[in-house]
């Protein structure tokens, strides 16, 4: 989900919705879409899911525009959580790091050079509150043990999301500006951010609730 557009260098591979709003649908860029004879949403064969954009027949308008006002709410709520857990954890160079549950405050960017680890059970929560950018290096995974759920795991970003070539993220983005996918890599979450995503040959699933 994004504000001002989703492109794609093919094939990329997304299980899920995709949807932009309040910008119309020539910001969906290499899906090649297919438009539903209702006029509501569209299909690609790079999406297994619907295609939707804030100019599609009505009722998508109005539920694009619910759809961006709930991810600015969870973007506002995630960072403005208090009482984080860890302030400043490793001053944000989390490569090679197992990290517990909790909640992670960083003033800066975020790098992840080296495989991360996120240990806990299914229902624990890890939320990065992030200030600067959050950049994961190519050839470079995130690891869930324990039985760790990407769907409790959330990055709040200020700056820009970066995600290198081949690596492999989990987790949901929620980003205040963009989120870049490097040819190859890949993410088990949602990407819900308030200007752009573009994608290269990326796979993003979304995780089984």
């Amino acid at each position: 989900l994004a504000k001002t557009g989703v492109s794609t260098v093919p094939q990329s591979a997304i299980t899920g919705d995709v949807g932009v709003s309040p910008i119309a649908q020539g910001a969906l860029t290499g899906f090649g879409f297919i438009l539903d004879a209702s006029g509501e949403f569209a299909t690609s064969d790079q999406v297994t899911g619907n295609v939707y954009a804030a100019d599609f027949a009505v009722p998508t308008p109005s539920k694009m525009s619910i759809a961006i006002g709930d991810m600015e709410t969870a973007y506002t709520d995630a960072a403005g959580r208090s009482n984080p857990d860890h302030v400043e954890y490793k001053a944000g160079v989390l490569g090679g790091a197992i990290l517990a549950p909790g909640l992670y405050k960083f003033s800066t960017a975020v790098g992840i050079g080296k495989d991360l680890t996120l240990l806990g059970s299914a229902t624990d929560t890890w939320i990065f509150q992030i200030a600067g950018g959050l950049s994961i290096a190519a050839d470079t995974n995130i690891v869930l043990e324990g039985g760790a759920s990407a769907n409790n795991v959330v990055w709040v970003a200020a700056g820009v999301n970066s995600f290198g070539a081949r690596s492999h993220f989990e987790g949901t983005i929620l980003g205040a500006t963009s989120a870049s996918f490097i040819t190859g890599s890949s993410i088990n979450g949602r990407v819900l951010v308030q200007t752009a995503v573009t994608l290269q040959m990326t796979t993003v699933t979304k995780p089984s609730s």
